[in-house]
């Protein structure tokens, strides 16, 4: 019993050295530190730095600073780029590049620019010392970025342009870093520059080029292996971190170019980007906080008046300077004093590259310990400011954005929103479910429902089990994603009642169903006419056949006739196709009337729908090929469509289903039926449709002849 007692004490001897303690400790620390804090209103990341300090070799010495916390706290760096780069809303960054390079220059250079004659005339640095600590004060981490991801607001326009900002900055910085060891070393010659743009041309080559090629093969060879592809995500990431390192920069800048590599083929809502956010915000950022808490030495405070002065000018100097760059940006961009301290909040935290530019100099004997002590204070003290401002105004620019969102669509509605997904095969189920969980409302509790109707007959309840085992898995695909999925089963003689009666019962907004086996609307589907099914289901209704993955996808291509946009179904079909372009980032090209693309613009510009749109002029509807020659077999066509009887609906869009299938036989093909409009629509509310009755009746008469000509030609 004495040599048990013996051997649980040395295992408690400090610094700690057993790795599965150590592991549990730092578990428990990431567990209980942001749920203490919340009670007395103060950030979690505070709390995850300041657990570091009290634990670290400087504190109590519980854990030292050894290679495996090393290890993790940079994969937790990395992490952080990468989800940057992963969460960046690739349209608005485009649309937004020339602000995210203003704000980069106004970042980088008012900094430098206040702290090198600080360091200078104030503090008594040499030029290499001075110039080198002034750029310490241009970079920044994005330590505060995961409050903003928590809350929803990571693609916001403020925070677009201070990540694209962030990247910007810090690779100047880190090649300034290499300028001047260069400079110190006596090698700073024409061969450095030759192979400093050598390195960094074939580093984007083979990010931009090469990478994305790749991962493409890899998903869509290996679609069915979910956990392969978050394995190969990760190697990706680092590396990605390794080659910039090759390349002569930090690897920080390689994770977040990793990130935006893959950007376009990591949907926002889809399983892998959910297992990415989830792994990294539970673990390995965690851990890279606390190892900053670890890095800072509060007893340096202690040592004398010189590291004191010196710890309190550089803090000072470093959060004016973000502050002034913000300020900056605020007035030129006419932004709100919220998005101004949002700007601040995830620029002024001090971490990694500063950390990087320090170590390096302290090492090469540029800087002194008091630069070091003093920079490790201002981490500390940076990281602090950070988190509080960055919290306070995301809080209320999320809260600001929820009451724009709601301004002019029901906010009951959304929170209500129900998907009906109806199966004739299980086979289907995976590519719509996929269509489902992006086009899906976040905020809306109802879960998505899988439909399958059974025949009546003897086999009726052997059918309904062998369903309910097929569609476990899609249960868990959907839990991947935080979605839940209902499952129901009915039994009907006809389907297409089944439908619409199930639909009605649990009060669907959207029903989404496959595409028929045989070419053309007179075919079967469910064993039933399609037209019975769209013309019983009177909610919105998507036709889809997905002939490939997603990530193939270039373009969205939105086909709308005249007089589509006034139904009542329109505004609830034009979020959702805003909210496919911006999951799969890519443009939105609208081919329809100089009426309706002004209409479109207006609703997008009222509800604040983040979409790059363009605008095809269609003038001739039955000239077929004055659509198809602009699509191109990468684009994901959706065509809007009205029923018969509805304010919009013309005889001609009945056969051009049939052409796009036929014409377009490689490309993802989405028909939408908007939410019926026949019983509540007016037709006094539209002055262009005076000549009505004349136009049913010669449509009428349109489709006899139709009808008796191919009586003719089959005789």
């Amino acid at each position: 019993m004495i040599e048990f007692f013996k051997h649980f004490l040395h295992e408690f001897e400090l610094p700690l050295s057993n790795p599965v303690l150590i592991f549990s400790l730092i578990l428990f620390i990431i567990l209980l530190s942001p749920i203490l804090l919340k009670k007395i209103n103060i950030p979690g990341i505070i709390g995850l730095i300041i657990s570091g300090v009290i634990i670290g070799p400087h504190g109590l010495n519980i854990l030292a600073k050894n290679s495996a916390v090393d290890l993790f706290s940079t994969i937790g760096l990395l992490y952080i780029m990468f989800i940057a780069g992963l969460e960046l809303d690739m349209n608005e960054f485009k649309a937004n590049r020339n602000k995210s390079l203003l704000f980069g220059f106004f970042t980088f250079i008012l900094p430098l620019s206040i702290g090198f004659p600080v360091c200078f005339y104030l503090l008594q640095y040499d030029f290499n010392a001075s110039f080198l600590t002034a750029s310490m004060f241009a970079t920044h981490t994005l330590v505060a970025y995961p409050i903003v991801s928590k809350l929803g607001i990571a693609k916001n326009q403020a925070v677009a342009i201070t990540v694209g900002g962030t990247i910007l900055t810090d690779t100047a910085v880190l090649i300034i870093l290499a300028v001047i060891m260069g400079s110190s070393q006596g090698s700073l010659n024409q061969a450095f520059w030759i192979k400093l743009g050598v390195s960094l041309a074939i580093f984007s080559a083979i990010m931009f080029l090469l990478i994305p090629r790749i991962a493409k093969w890899f998903f869509k060879k290996l679609e069915s292996e979910k956990h392969a592809h978050y394995i190969f995500v990760l190697s990706v990431v680092f590396f990605a971190a390794f080659l910039a390192e090759v390349a002569g920069v930090e690897p920080i800048i390689g994770a977040f170019v990793a990130g935006l590599a893959l950007n376009p083929l990591i949907p926002q809502s889809s399983a892998l980007m959910n297992r990415i956010e989830f792994i990294g915000n539970s673990l390995f950022i965690p851990f890279f906080l606390i190892s900053v808490g670890m890095l800072v030495d509060i007893s340096v405070i202690l040592s004398g008046p010189t590291a004191l002065i010196v710890a309190g000018t550089l803090s000072v100097v470093a959060i004016f300077g973000k502050w002034i760059a913000a300020f900056f940006t605020q007035v030129v961009f006419k932004y709100s004093k919220t998005e101004r301290q949002l700007i601040f909040g995830l620029s002024s935290a001090h971490a990694a590259a500063t950390l990087a530019v320090i170590l390096v100099g302290f090492k090469a004997k540029i800087l002194d310990e008091n630069i070091l002590n003093g920079t490790i204070i201002l981490i500390l003290i940076t990281c602090i400011v950070a988190s509080f401002a960055t919290e306070k105004a995301a809080k209320k620019i999320a809260i600001c954005e929820e009451e724009i969102s709601h301004a002019d669509t029901d906010k009951d509605q959304i929170l209500d929103e129900h998907i009906l997904i109806p199966l004739a095969k299980t086979s289907a189920a995976a590519s719509l479910l996929d269509f489902a969980l992006l086009i899906k409302d976040k905020k809306s509790s109802n879960p998505i429902t899988l439909l399958t109707i059974v025949p009546n007959n003897d086999q009726a309840e052997k059918n309904i089990l062998k369903y309910r085992k097929a569609v476990d898995k899609f249960v868990i695909q959907g839990s991947a994603s935080e979605v839940k999925i209902n499952t129901i089963a009915r039994i009907d003689h006809n389907p297409a009642s089944g439908i619409a009666r199930t639909s009605k019962e649990i009060m669907s907004d959207i029903v989404i169903v496959g595409w028929p086996k045989k070419t053309g609307f007179l075919d079967k589907i469910f064993g039933e006419n399609v037209d019975s099914i769209i013309n019983n289901v009177d909610k919105s209704l998507f036709i889809s056949r997905f002939q490939k993955t997603f990530i193939e996808d270039k373009r969205l291509v939105f086909i709308c006739p005249p007089f589509s946009e006034r139904g009542i179904g329109f505004q609830l079909l034009l979020q959702k196709i805003c909210r496919l372009s911006q999951e799969l980032s890519i443009p939105i090209v609208v081919h329809a009337e100089y009426k309706t693309h002004q209409t479109i613009q207006q609703i997008t510009n009222n509800l604040r729908l983040n979409a790059k749109l363009g605008f095809k002029s269609v003038m001739e509807w039955d000239d077929f090929e004055s659509i198809s020659d602009e699509i191109r077999e990468t684009d994901l066509i959706v065509f809007n469509l009205s029923r018969k009887g509805s304010v919009s609906y013309h005889s001609i869009f009945d056969r051009l289903p049939q052409k796009f299938e036929k014409f377009f036989s490689n490309n993802n093909i989405i028909l939408v039926y908007p939410q019926d409009d026949r019983k509540i629509s007016s037709m006094d509310a539209y002055e262009d449709f005076t000549a009505s009755p004349l136009t049913k009746s010669l449509e009428a008469i349109e489709q006899i002849g139709r009808g008796l000509g191919s009586i003719l030609k089959k005789g």
